[in-house]
């Protein structure tokens, strides 16, 4: 990223995502302040619980507890991203008198949640929950059906409970371009949308070069279409 900070001047850079509770928090904060500076404040960092127990196992992290270690980190590098001093005790983390030089240009650094997995893209309740308490933004695997109404709702209700505005929450979610015709595409972007998507994890799937520049050329029609 820090390459990709120095060759670009307006695209945003996005962790997709870091497993942060196998991770220094303090380090994280630190590395992340220092590419937002040398992208002028274009990081998006994305980050999640993790789901393998064997990284856990070889980085010396426990799995048991990374869910609520991870809720604790998110308090701590907010800290480092907007205060000149932080003082913080918690259950994995006492600081004091701590500080980073620079501080990031966003204050702080926008945090999405990356949530679910390929084989279980449905997250459970505790984490859609998580994600409505302390997200940015989100990272949503599930296709667009009832069962992903359903979810998004469930986060919007945690969001409102702590007294935040759901609309605040932006959301990511896949679309495969493959073979689809226009109108597919046109229709399928219409309902991620309808349903609360900000942006989009576009998948091409092509199988030749032509084949992927014809499917760049669908789904901007399909893009340029919306503006």
């Amino acid at each position: 990223m820090a390459y990709l900070a120095a060759v670009t001047k307006r695209i945003r850079l996005v962790t997709g995502v870091l497993v942060l509770p196998q991770r220094q928090t303090a380090l994280v904060a630190k590395q992340a302040a220092e590419i937002d500076v040398l992208t002028g404040g274009r990081l998006t960092l994305g980050v999640g619980v993790g789901h393998n127990p064997i990284e856990f196992d070889v980085m010396g992290a426990s799995f048991r507890d990374r869910g609520r270690r991870f809720e604790e980190q998110i308090e701590v590098l907010r800290a480092f991203w907007t205060q000149n001093i932080v003082n913080y005790s918690g259950r994995w983390h006492t600081i004091q008198d701590a500080s980073l030089a620079p501080l990031p240009v966003q204050r702080p650094i926008p945090l999405w949640f990356g949530v679910g997995s390929g084989a279980a893209p449905m997250p459970s309740d505790a984490i859609l929950h998580r994600v409505g308490r302390l997200a940015d933004g989100w990272f949503a695997l599930f296709k667009p059906d009832a069962a992903a109404i359903e979810a998004i709702a469930k986060v919007h209700a945690a969001a409102r409970e702590v007294g935040r505005n759901p609309d605040d929450i932006k959301m990511e979610m896949n679309l495969l371009v493959e073979a689809k015709s226009r109108q597919q595409l046109m229709d399928e972007v219409k309902e991620m949308r309808d349903m609360g998507a900000s942006q989009f994890n576009v998948r091409f799937a092509a199988d030749s070069d032509a084949g992927q520049i014809e499917a760049l050329r669908r789904f901007r029609e399909v893009i340029d279409a919306f503006d």
